[in-house]
C-alpha cells in the first residue's frame, strides 16, 4: 500500500496511542494489530483453494473410492478431471456435483455413482442399464446416431426434468462433438425402468436394456433426478481409445 492517505497512521502516531492506554488494553491493541496484518496478507492463492475442488487430488481420490466399491481409481480421475475442465468453460452449473456412470462394468453390478463433491460424500451406488445394441451383459457398442438404439458415453451435463413416455425423467445435454452431442436430439435421458432390478439379474443375467437411455430402477429414479438436475456433470466411461484421445475435456 502506498500514499499517505486518511486511514494511514504514522509511526510517531502509533507509539501516542499505545503510550495513552493501560497496559492490559496496550496488549489487546496489539495481538488485534498481529491478527488483521496476518489476515491482509494471506496469499491469494490460499483463498482460492478454499472451496472444495472437483479436480482429481490424491486426497479426494481416496475419500471417495473408500465409499464407492466398484469403481476405479482411472475412472474416477477422468471423470473428475473432465468435469473441472467443463466447470473452467462455464458449461457446468453444479460443479459440487459429479456422477460417474462405468459401462466397462457389467450391467449386472452397481455402476452409476453420484458424488456430492463439496461434501466428499458419495449420495448414489445403483445399477444402470445400457441401450439395446450396446450388447447384452457387457455393452461394447457405442453410438451418437439417431435411431441406433445404443448407449453414448462421453461427458454430459443434465438439464430440466419432465413427464414423458418413461414417467419422470431428466433430460441430458452431451458437451461432446461426435460423441454424445445427439443426445438431445436423440431424446437421451435419465429415467426409471422396471427392467433394471435385481430380479431381471436373477432372471436374464443381466439388466434389461433401454433404446440408448441410462434407466435406473423406477424406485430410486425421482431422488436421483432431483438430486442432478439442472447443470451438473455425467461422466459416462468407457475404454474407448479414440474418445479418450481426442476427448476436449479427459485430459
Amino acid at each position: 500500500m502506498s500514499g499517505t492517505g486518511e486511514g494511514v497512521l504514522r509511526t510517531s502516531e502509533v507509539g501516542t496511542i499505545f503510550r495513552n492506554v493501560p497496559n492490559q488494553t496496550m496488549n489487546r491493541l496489539f495481538l488485534g494489530t498481529v491478527l488483521l496484518l496476518s489476515l491482509a496478507f494471506v496469499p491469494a492463492s490460499f483463498a482460492a483453494d478454499a472451496p472444495a475442488a472437483t479436480a482429481a487430488s490424491p486426497s479426494l481420490m481416496r475419500t471417495l473410492l473408500g465409499q464407492a466399491p466398484g469403481l476405479r481409481a482411472d475412472v474416477l480421475k477422468l471423470a473428475l478431471n473432465a468435469a473441472h475442465n467443463a466447470a473452467e468453460r462455464g458449461l457446468v452449473k453444479r460443479d459440487d456435483l459429479l456422477t460417474v456412470i462405468d459401462y466397462s462394468l457389467p450391467s449386472s453390478q452397481p455402476r452409476l455413482f453420484v458424488f456430492n463433491l463439496a461434501q466428499h460424500k458419495l449420495l448414489f451406488r445403483e445399477l444402470v442399464a445400457h441401450g439395446k445394441n450396446s450388447g447384452g451383459d457387457l455393452a461394447n457398442f457405442f453410438s451418437n446416431d439417431p435411431g441406433s438404439l445404443a448407449t453414448s458415453i462421453g461427458l454430459f451435463v443434465t438439464a430440466d426434468p419432465y413427464f414423458g413416455g418413461n414417467g419422470y425423467s431428466l433430460r441430458l445435454r452431451g458437451l461432446e462433438q461426435g460423441i454424445n452431442d445427439m443426445a438431445w436430439s436423440r431424446a437421451i435421458v435419465l429415467h426409471g425402468a422396471s427392467y433394471v432390478s435385481q430380479e431381471a439379474v436373477k432372471i436374464l443375467g443381466r439388466l434389461g436394456r433401454s433404446w440408448g437411455c441410462p434407466a435406473v430402477r423406477s424406485e430410486i429414479a425421482s431422488k436421483i433426478i432431483d438430486t442432478i438436475r439442472g447443470g451438473s456433470p455425467i461422466f459416462a466411461y468407457y475404454p474407448e481409445k479414440g474418445w479418450l484421445a481426442h476427448s476436449a475435456f479427459v485430459k
